[in-house]
């Protein structure tokens, strides 16, 4: 049995500016480049991303961003302002995920989620995108399950258990998530081990 989605929401409140917000709903594709994205960034930087690229290279296709030339996408990240503090890893990583999704899905990425038979084979499917680890892939379904009404065999196990995007449904619960990765960062800084 395949994954069932009930509903779209107009919009994921992760940036505070409404047209990248409702890009990140609306556009399977932007939402995992917003995941990809989010390292060594800011969270509203990294899911703004997708929609400065949008603008910048004329399209978010799977297959039109997996064959662009790389060095076209490289400079596409580093034009000012850079879309990432790593814009030829993160450009280089982008392109390989829409490949993936291009050649495996067939430019739909919201087949990774619609072909799935359960949440762990979701959470495989995700983790072998460039940049999304099994936390991500996991942030990733609890989005899917709580603002997308996607039902998957062992969703309710895999959710995440930390504060995550998974719960952010508002400015304010946006607001605490933040306040909780700014501490959490605070932390892991004091204990000398990498957030």
């Amino acid at each position: 049995m395949t994954a069932m989605s009930s509903r779209t929401p107009a919009s994921l409140p992760y940036t505070g500016n409404a047209e990248a917000d409702a890009l990140l709903a609306a556009n399977p594709l932007a939402l995992l480049i917003g995941f990809i994205l989010d390292q060594q960034i800011t969270t509203i930087k990294a899911f703004t991303g997708p929609l400065e690229l949008r603008r910048r290279a004329g399209t978010i296709e799977a297959g039109a961003i997996a064959a662009m030339d790389p060095a076209e996408l490289d400079a596409i990240f580093r034009r000012t302002p850079a879309l990432h503090r790593y814009p030829r890893t993160m450009a280089t990583r982008v392109r390989v995920a829409c490949g993936i999704v291009a050649e495996q899905y067939g430019g739909d990425a919201s087949r990774i989620w619609r072909e799935a038979v359960s949440a762990d084979d979701l959470v495989a499917r995700l983790s072998v995108l460039p940049g999304v680890s099994v936390e991500k892939a996991r942030d990733i379904l609890g989005i899917l399950v709580n603002r997308y009404g996607v039902h998957l065999a062992r969703a309710e196990a895999l959710m995440p258990e930390q504060p995550s995007l998974a719960y952010v449904d508002s400015p304010e619960t946006m607001a605490r998530y933040l306040g909780y990765k700014r501490a959490a960062k605070a932390v892991a800084r004091e204990a000398g081990t990498p957030p």
